[in-house]
């Protein structure tokens, strides 16, 4: 394998009412990305929901997002990975919208069989055993709204 060059960050802007009601701007910054559990995989953490339903006030979250959501939460984030990444299987009870921003992504089911995205396609990956790889030169960023659904996580 090689080694692993992954954009460091991402621009996230966040909206929200001012006591006067009016729309504006609270945040727009770039957010860096880190480490995921491997060196191929870096995560770039965008926003959280802490419990049902969501609030449209509060503190930012940045700098707390848990890997997985809390109960009855969500998460958003981004997760780039490097060419050349074998899947790391496990089980997430949750409730994933993924969406390929570059590359390719292949995802590797419990039972062997795989599947193959490319740049603008949507997956609705609900709790089974799963891994991420990225078969190609180049590497790949999804990224992915992770709603809890009272599962757990475990290495499969």
């Amino acid at each position: 394998k090689r080694s692993v060059t992954m954009p460091n960050q991402v621009r996230r802007v966040v909206t929200f009412n001012d006591t006067a009601g009016k729309a504006v701007i609270s945040s727009d910054s770039r957010v860096a990305s880190h480490p995921g559990k491997r060196g191929d995989v870096h995560v770039t953490d965008l926003w959280m929901t802490d419990g049902s339903p969501p609030t449209l006030n509060g503190a930012d979250p940045l700098g707390s997002i848990p890997v997985l959501p809390v109960k009855n939460g969500a998460t958003f984030r981004v997760m780039e990975i490097g060419a050349h990444t074998d899947p790391h299987m496990h089980y997430t009870g949750t409730l994933d919208y993924i969406i390929v921003l570059e590359g390719v992504l292949e995802m590797k089911l419990g039972d062997g069989s795989k599947v193959t995205m490319k740049e603008g396609d949507f997956m609705v990956q609900r709790g089974t055993v799963h891994g991420w790889a990225n078969p190609t030169d180049r590497p790949t960023r999804f990224a992915t709204v992770i709603l809890d659904a009272g599962g757990g996580f475990f290495e499969a």
